[in-house]
């Protein structure tokens, strides 16, 4: 079900066990989307995390199929290896748009999977096994039998200069304050077309500073 939210081009925050504690988000506190689309980085950027369009998202992977769509074949369970994506995942470009320069050249499709290919070819990548983290990891499998695409966009559960939510109510917080379409919390789906307005709801964009 969830997968079929990603790959209608629905934007869904993901709230699964425990927080991660570090960095980046590892697929328990995670906002993810899928990255085929051309338009999906611009989406994410302007309308989840309320930054500039052009800041740069990364790929989540299954680590079997890791080798078939970057230049790497070891793990990065924790995002913090960078690799090119394989020149047989790449769009040929043609001459007048290798000319394009800044937002303009960001906006041209460089990949199969353009939401995490940054304008160099190269993707932050995180590796995910199902002994480690089973339910993203069945997330994105079942993704890749819908698609034949073993990756989706993960960046993480928060906008820009606020703190990773932690708690099911922060989750929720950032759901409805934001134009994400679902919402899993553990086993419930929830779409953002079912739910009620929130009351009185404060001018949150002024609680945290921007980074």
């Amino acid at each position: 079900m969830v997968a079929s939210h990603i790959a209608d081009g629905k934007v869904v925050g993901w709230f699964q066990g425990r927080m991660e504690f570090g960095p980046r988000a590892l697929g328990g506190r995670s906002i993810i989307g899928d990255p085929r689309s051309p338009k999906m980085q611009s989406v994410m950027n302007l309308k989840i995390k309320y930054r500039e369009s052009f800041r740069p998202f990364a790929p989540s992977v299954l680590e079997e199929k890791v080798s078939e769509w970057f230049d790497m074949n070891t793990e990065s369970p924790y995002m913090l290896l960078v690799a090119p994506v394989r020149e047989d995942k790449r769009a040929d470009m043609p001459d007048e748009q290798k000319k394009l320069f800044g937002i303009d050249l960001l906006n041209v499709p460089r990949s199969q999977i353009p939401a995490i290919t940054h304008v160099d070819y190269s993707a932050r990548i995180q590796t995910v096994r199902k002994e480690t983290n089973p339910r993203y990891y069945d997330l994105i499998n079942e993704f890749d039998k819908m698609t034949g695409c073993p990756v989706i966009i993960n960046t993480s559960f928060n906008v820009r200069g606020e703190p990773i939510v932690c708690r099911p109510e922060e989750a929720y917080l950032c759901f409805m304050r934001t134009e994400m379409d679902t919402l899993v919390l553990e086993h419930f789906v929830l779409d953002k077309v079912d739910q009620k307005p929130l009351d009185e709801d404060t001018d949150w964009r002024n609680e945290f500073e921007l980074d």
